[in-house]
C-alpha cells in the first residue's frame, strides 16, 4: 500500500470519528481526496461499519423470548438525555463523499461513489423514522454555525421520499455484479423494497395520511422493486444440501452463500472477527427460546395448519414436532436433530432454553471451536433473497392486487427449498386461519376480502425470517405492539414426570413437585414446579416463561422512541418530544 493510499485512508478514520457540527476536512486538504476510484473507495469502505453485525440475531419479541424481556416489551423504556439512537454522525461521512466526490473528473466512477453513499444515507434514514419517526433531513454537511443544526424535525414524507429518491439514483448507478460484501443494484432493489413495504403498511395501519404520497404509492413501490429483483437479479433460494438441510446450512455457512444472499457482514477465523451466535443459544446468555405461539404457526409438512388438528393443545413435545414444516426442525431441536458434524442426538435442553424449544439457528459445526462467548465466525447475512421475495408477496397482498401467479413466482420459491406446498390464494381468503386473527396468538386488525392471505404470508415470514431482527418492526408497522402484553410460553408438561423429549430412550427432563427424584442420570436437567419451572395451570400446562416479567404496552405512546432531552434542549424547543414521551 502506497503513503498516499494510506493517508487517504486515515483521511476516512478521521472523518469517520467527526460529530455532524465539526468542519470535515479543515485540516486534510480536500481538494487532495476524493479525486479517484482508489481514494472514494477508501473513504467509502468505512460505511460498512454501520450494518447490522450481531444485531442479525438474537432478537427479543413475541417470537423469542429469554429470562427477561426486552425495554420495550415490558414498558421500562426512560426518556434518555442523549444517545439511544438519536445521533447523526455516520450521516456527515455519506454527505461527505457526496459532496467532495465532485473532485473526481470520471463522472462514472463519480456517480457509482455517490451511489453507495447515497445507499447508506437512505439505510440510516430509514432505521431513524422507523424508529422516531418524524427526524430531521439533512443531506449537506453542516459547519458549527450553521442554523440548520437546531431546525425541528422534517415529515416523515419529506424523509422517506427522499429515501426512495436515493434509492433509485443508486439501483441506477451501482455496479450490477454481485458482491455480498458490497452493495450493488440488488442491495438497492432489496433496501427499497423493505423501505417501501415498511412505510406503506405503517401508514396503512396506523391511518397516516399525506398529500405528496399515500400509502399505496409506498407498497407500489415496494412491489415494483420486488418483482423487478425477483425477474432480473438471477439471486434463487439456495437448495443445495436438500429439503432437510437447507435452510439450516444457509445460516450455518462460514462464508456467505452468495446465490442467496445479497450482503452480508463478513467474519474471519483468521483474522478474529468473530460473533456470539452459537454462544447465544448454548452458554448463559438468557437462554432463549421459540415461542410456543411460533411453534405452533408452523404448518405440517402438507400445507395444513397445526391448530387445525385435533388434541394439538394438550400434545407432548415430541408428537407436536411430527410431519411439521421441515423449516421448523431446522431452527429448534427436535427428534433426531444432531449438531452440524456430530454423531450424537441431541434432545433440547432445558438448562439453556426457558421455553423448551431450543433454537439452533446460526450454530456452526460441533467439530469447531465456536461455542465460547466470542468464538463464532460464520458471516451474518444483512439482506438476501428470501426477504425481498416475502416484500413483494406482502406489498402485492395488502394492496389487494396479489395474484396465484404472483405467489407462484415468490413464496412458492421459498416453500419448494422444504418441500412444502405454496400458498392457495383462494383458499386462504376463503378460509382465514382462526389462530392467526386471534388477538392472543396473532393479528386482530387485519381486515377485508384478503385477510386469509396476508394471514398467510405474516405466517410465511415470521417462520422463514426467524430469529433475523425483523419481528419488532415488523409489529410495529401492523400496529400489534398488544403482542407483547400476551404469556409468552413453551412447550405442554401434561404433568410431574420424566421425559423423553427425543425418543431416544433416555430421560431428557424430570419435572417434579416436593423433593427431587433420585436416581436420574446426572444429564437429566430436573427443574422443581413452582420454583424452577410455572407451569399454567398449576402442576402442569404450558411452561410460562415470562411470568415474573409481563409484557406491557402503550398504544398511545410505544410505536416511537423517546428523544433524547438535551437534543431538545440544544435546539430550545425546536424539536418537540413524540407524542407520551413528554416529561
Amino acid at each position: 500500500m502506497n503513503k498516499r493510499i494510506i493517508l487517504i485512508a486515515a483521511a476516512a478514520a478521521a472523518l469517520s470519528s467527526c460529530d455532524l457540527n465539526k468542519s470535515p476536512l479543515a485540516q486534510l486538504s480536500p481538494d487532495s481526496f476524493f479525486s479517484t476510484r482508489t481514494e472514494l473507495d477508501a473513504f467509502a469502505n468505512n460505511f460498512y461499519a454501520d450494518l447490522p453485525s450481531t444485531a442479525v440475531y438474537g432478537e427479543r419479541s413475541d417470537l423469542i423470548v429469554a429470562t427477561s424481556l426486552s425495554n420495550e416489551m415490558n414498558g421500562t423504556r426512560v426518556v434518555p438525555a442523549s444517545g439511544s439512537g438519536w445521533t447523526f454522525t455516520a450521516l456527515r461521512d455519506y454527505n461527505t463523499l457526496i459532496e467532495y466526490s465532485e473532485n473526481c473528473d470520471d463522472i462514472n466512477v463519480r456517480n457509482e461513489y455517490q451511489a453507495v453513499a447515497r445507499f447508506f444515507r437512505a439505510f440510516f434514514y430509514l432505521e431513524k423514522v422507523k424508529r422516531f419517526g418524524d427526524v430531521p433531513w439533512y443531506d449537506k454537511q453542516l459547519g458549527s454555525a450553521d442554523p440548520d443544526l437546531y431546525k425541528p424535525r422534517d415529515s416523515r414524507e419529506l424523509v422517506m421520499a427522499h429515501v426512495v429518491e436515493d434509492l433509485d439514483f443508486a439501483i441506477k448507478y451501482l455496479p450490477s455484479e454481485k458482491n455480498v460484501y458490497k452493495v450493488t443494484k440488488w442491495t438497492a432493489l432489496a433496501l427499497k423494497s423493505r423501505a417501501c413495504l415498511f412505510e406503506g403498511t405503517f401508514r396503512k395501519y396506523h391511518g397516516i395520511s399525506y398529500p405528496e404520497h399515500s400509502y399505496e404509492w409506498y407498497l407500489q413501490q415496494a412491489a415494483e422493486a420486488g418483482e423487478e429483483f425477483i425477474l432480473t437479479s438471477g439471486y434463487s433460494i439456495y437448495n443445495g444440501s436438500g429439503i432437510n438441510d437447507s435452510y439450516r446450512d444457509l445460516f450455518a455457512s462460514t462464508d456467505a452463500i452468495a446465490s442467496e444472499i445479497i450482503l452480508a457482514r463478513d467474519y474471519d477465523l483468521a483474522l478474529k472477527v468473530k460473533h456470539n451466535a452459537t454462544y447465544n443459544v448454548l452458554g448463559n446468555y438468557g437462554n432463549p427460546g421459540m415461542t410456543r405461539k411460533m411453534f405452533c404457526s408452523y404448518l405440517m409438512k402438507d400445507g395444513s395448519r397445526y391448530t387445525d388438528k385435533a388434541g394439538w393443545e394438550t400434545e407432548e413435545f415430541a408428537k407436536s414436532t411430527e410431519n411439521r414444516d421441515p423449516r421448523l426442525s431446522q431452527s429448534i431441536r427436535t427428534p433426531g436433530y444432531k449438531r452440524i458434524g456430530g454423531t450424537a442426538y441431541q434432545a433440547p435442553d432445558l438448562g439453556h432454553t426457558v421455553t423448551g424449544y431450543h433454537m439452533t439457528k446460526y450454530m456452526q459445526g460441533i467439530d469447531l471451536e465456536v461455542d465460547l462467548y466470542g468464538a463464532s465466525y460464520n458471516d451474518l447475512p444483512v439482506f438476501r433473497a428470501a426477504e425481498v421475495i416475502l416484500n413483494f408477496a406482502e406489498a402485492k397482498a395488502e394492496l389487494g392486487t396479489l395474484t396465484q401467479a404472483d405467489l407462484d413466482k415468490s413464496i412458492k420459491l421459498l416453500r419448494n427449498r422444504v418441500g412444502m406446498p405454496n400458498i392457495d390464494l383462494a383458499a386462504a381468503n376463503a378460509n382465514p386461519d382462526p389462530y392467526l386473527l386471534a388477538a392472543e396468538t396473532g393479528y386482530p386488525n387485519v381486515t377485508g376480502s384478503f385477510t386469509g392471505v396476508i394471514l398467510e404470508i405474516r405466517r410465511e415470514r415470521a417462520v422463514e425470517l426467524f430469529d433475523e431482527n425483523f419481528r419488532y418492526y415488523d409489529i410495529m408497522r401492523w400496529k400489534n405492539g398488544q403482542a407483547f402484553t400476551h404469556p409468552l410460553l413453551g412447550f405442554y408438561v401434561p404433568g410431574p414426570g420424566s421425559y423423553d423429549l427425543d425418543n431416544d430412550g433416555n430421560v431428557d427432563v424430570c419435572f417434579y413437585e416436593g423433593t427431587a427424584p433420585s436416581g436420574l442420570a446426572a444429564t437429566v436437567v430436573k427443574l422443581q414446579i413452582g420454583k424452577d419451572i410455572v407451569l399454567t395451570e398449576g402442576n402442569k400446562g404450558c411452561i410460562y416463561a415470562n411470568h415474573n416479567d409481563p409484557g406491557k404496552w402503550n398504544e398511545d405512546r410505544d410505536y416511537y422512541y423517546p428523544i433524547p432531552t438535551d437534543e431538545i434542549s440544544l435546539t430550545d424547543g425546536a424539536l418537540v418530544q413524540n407524542k407520551g414521551w413528554e416529561i
